[in-house]
């Protein structure tokens, strides 16, 4: 019996759901009716031999189907918190980290008749994420013609260090993420703060105000600050928008470089988020230093339009701090394989991680 009464989801009578979503979740809920299609089908299977299953295999049937539940409660998630998990790809990275435990159940009891094209799937996929010279993705290759047994367990373990390869290679783009997101977070909370600082304390505000022309007398001898000549209480906040549009922008041309990914990983939306505090900062902690006579030449600013000027300049140079962000989540992206990918290359040794 399927329920097709709500056009944004259908359901079958093992309770698989299909919602709407993003692409990557819609094919992870159908990989994961996929997996029970294939459950369904051993079982029968199994049940019609001689024998039956057995009491092991029963064992193993309840925990595939445990997993498979947890993959869909995962997927289902709603409300505000749902929403972050899936932006951040934990829910997406939990479901899949139960499929791919299911996955490998999966191959335990399957009957020895699949075992062959099972082989198959498994070293395509162990060629993605293990490199060449693993050792159980060399006797894999060389276990054409190996007895039922020996091919399948063989067979389960290599998967299940593939998908262990593959799941390490997602964590380090999520923790990249969870890092991006706080450290935005952070420097948000930051520039607010001096923000509210500044409004709060005209003293402050007064530190990205500019004196008069030395040589400038009468009604042009006057203070240049970002509202007009005389500091404001929302000079601050002024200045660290002006940054902020200009890091907006800087962060919209970058999106040129942007290949994007398959997967659920937002990882161009959390960069761009990103760049915004670090604009405003940028932009009011340049002028600050310009007031402090830091840069040789540049210490008089004349107009509020030459002070806004120069925010806006400022903070399109944070560009410079961002892009060495932007390579590492590129690289970081680039290393999470899927079909198409290139196979692994023989295992260098282990290398640093930069997270």
């Amino acid at each position: 019996m399927v329920d097709v009464g709500n056009e944004s989801s259908a359901v079958d009578g093992d309770r698989d759901v299909a919602f709407a979503g993003s692409s990557w979740f819609q094919r992870t809920n159908a990989h994961v009716a996929h997996l029970q299609g294939q459950l369904n089908k051993f079982l029968k299977m199994r049940e019609a031999a001689p024998g039956g299953i057995s009491a092991p295999d029963i064992e193993v049937v309840k925990k595939i189907r445990t997993h498979l539940e947890a993959a869909r409660n995962a997927l289902r998630r709603r409300g505000v918190k749902g929403w972050f998990w899936r932006m951040s790809g934990a829910s997406a990275d939990r479901a899949l980290a139960n499929m791919h435990e299911a996955e490998v159940a999966l191959l335990r009891i399957a009957p020895d008749e699949e075992l062959p094209n099972k082989r198959l799937y498994v070293l395509s996929h162990a060629r993605l994420h293990l490199p060449k010279d693993d050792v159980c993705l060399q006797h894999l290759e060389a276990a054409e013609k190996a007895p039922a047994g020996e091919l399948r367990e063989l067979a389960a373990i290599t998967l299940h260090s593939a998908y262990q390869a593959e799941e390490a290679e997602r964590a380090r783009v999520r923790s990249f993420i969870r890092i991006v997101v706080v450290a935005a977070g952070a420097l948000g909370v930051m520039a607010v703060g001096l923000g509210v600082w500044a409004a709060l304390d005209l003293a402050v505000a007064q530190r990205f105000c500019f004196p008069p022309d030395k040589n400038a007398t009468g009604p042009d001898a006057v203070m240049a600050c970002p509202l007009g000549d005389a500091p404001t209480s929302g000079s601050v906040f002024f200045l660290e928008f002006i940054g902020m549009c200009a890091a907006a922008i800087a962060g919209a041309v970058s999106l040129r470089d942007v290949r994007g990914t398959s997967g659920p990983y937002h990882v161009a939306t959390g960069l761009i988020v990103l760049r915004l505090p670090v604009g405003a900062l940028v932009a009011a902690a340049g002028l600050l230093l310009m007031s402090g006579e830091f840069f040789p030449g540049l210490t008089s600013l004349n107009t509020s339009t030459q002070i806004v000027a120069w925010a806006f300049a400022f903070g399109i140079l944070q560009e410079s701090v961002t892009r060495a962000v932007d390579r590492q989540g590129q690289s970081l992206l680039d290393r999470v394989k899927g079909p198409g990918s290139r196979p692994a290359a023989a295992n260098p040794g282990p290398a640093p991680d930069r997270l």
